[in-house]
């Protein structure tokens, strides 16, 4: 196969047969994974948009390059046959969408030259999945409501069978429920991550904040507003050192299992999955309307929804909340909004006046 040399270390290829073609495909896809690589993307995110690209191209009847927007349609409608979720399909139509216009944007002109063929887009605003929230409005629970569970659940704690399992879970959904924490990010706080020191309410630090298209954790300070710098003083002061003498270890986990690390010679870290269960167990028994329907995330959302009808703006409530783009952020508190009932109260005002205004000034003949 003849070669020349290209920009960027890649080869265009003069492509004879279909072993020239398969290698030629071969290596977009391997300098789309080393341009992830590059960008610093994990290994585990290379891996899984390289196994969909790869996916893609094995339900095509030709080379990568020469995809349509049928193509896409029909790669789609078959995920959908065979029971992936909306979330996976959207998930596997964006990473495709990024694929090609990585080859757009480096190699249109190479395949254009060596092949004839204009390259396209083929995830278009047609068949771009919308995700899993596609047709639903995420609706947060109400204040009442929200104080009903939490009062409820906070005056049944020293009457659990175990305290301090019972005090921990308490704890953890009181963090989400104050300053929108996801679980997982709990679940990883340390004792060195409260700092009382920082500023006017002390801020913990969240070092595990999910990150952005695999590009691993997103760390960010999260001031203990809203009450949580009392809460977390009565965790600390009050509930944490009855776990055992790693109380006063800075590397021991904030949420501790009852379970001891016999390695590390300290507690273990609570589980996910277990907290979860308890939130699931306290809204059956507390708030039944919500059964089935409460989850960490859910309580996340509440959180910005609730700061941002106490007046919290929308680029604190962003970094609260570790979003990288502001629109995500505005998806979370659309509910509390009232822009589109401002808007049709001054319009309503507008023409009132101008109503009032030609009743008062008739218009005169000539």
């Amino acid at each position: 196969m003849r070669l020349l040399a290209l920009p960027g270390g890649a080869s265009e290829h003069a492509l004879a047969t279909p072993q020239d073609a398969d290698d030629f495909e071969q290596e977009l896809v391997d300098q789309y994974a080393l341009a992830m690589v590059a960008a610093g993307l994990s290994d585990a995110h290379v891996r899984n948009s390289r196994a969909i690209v790869i996916e893609f191209a094995r339900s095509m009847t030709g080379p990568l390059w020469a995809a349509t927007c049928q193509d896409a349609d029909r790669y789609l409608a078959e995920q959908r046959r065979l029971g992936r979720s909306v979330s996976t399909r959207a998930g596997k139509a964006g990473t495709l969408a990024v694929f090609y216009d990585f080859v757009i944007d480096r190699y249109e002109g190479s395949i254009r030259r060596a092949t004839g063929v204009q390259v396209e887009q083929p995830i278009d605003e047609y068949n771009r999945q919308s995700g899993a929230s596609m047709g639903n409005v995420r609706v947060p629970p109400s204040d009442d409501e929200v104080d009903t569970l939490f009062t409820a659940w906070r005056e049944s704690v020293p009457d659990a069978r175990k305290y301090l399992p019972a005090a921990r879970d308490y704890f953890a959904a009181s963090l989400w429920r104050r300053l929108g924490l996801r679980i997982n990010e709990t679940v990883m706080l340390d004792i060195r991550d409260w700092r009382p020191d920082l500023g006017s309410f002390g801020k913990l630090h969240v070092r595990f904040g999910k990150g952005s298209r695999g590009r691993g954790p997103k760390p960010r300070l999260v001031p203990a507003i809203n009450g949580a710098d009392q809460l977390i003083d009565w965790w600390l002061a009050e509930v944490r050192p009855q776990y055992g003498v790693d109380w006063a270890d800075p590397d021991a986990p904030l949420l501790p299992s009852e379970r001891l690390d016999h390695q590390l010679g300290r507690c273990g870290r609570a589980r996910a999955d277990v907290l979860r269960r308890t939130l699931n167990t306290q809204v059956d028994q507390w708030l039944p309307a919500w059964s089935g329907r409460m989850t960490p995330h859910v309580l996340r959302h509440y959180c910005a929804s609730s700061l941002y009808a106490a007046g919290m703006d929308l680029k604190a409530l962003q970094e609260l909340l570790g979003h990288q783009w502001l629109a995500t952020t505005s998806g979370y508190i659309h509910v509390r909004s009232d822009h589109i009932e401002r808007a049709w109260d001054q319009a309503s005002e507008r023409l009132e006046d101008r109503f009032g205004m030609r009743q008062l000034n008739p218009p005169t003949k000539n």
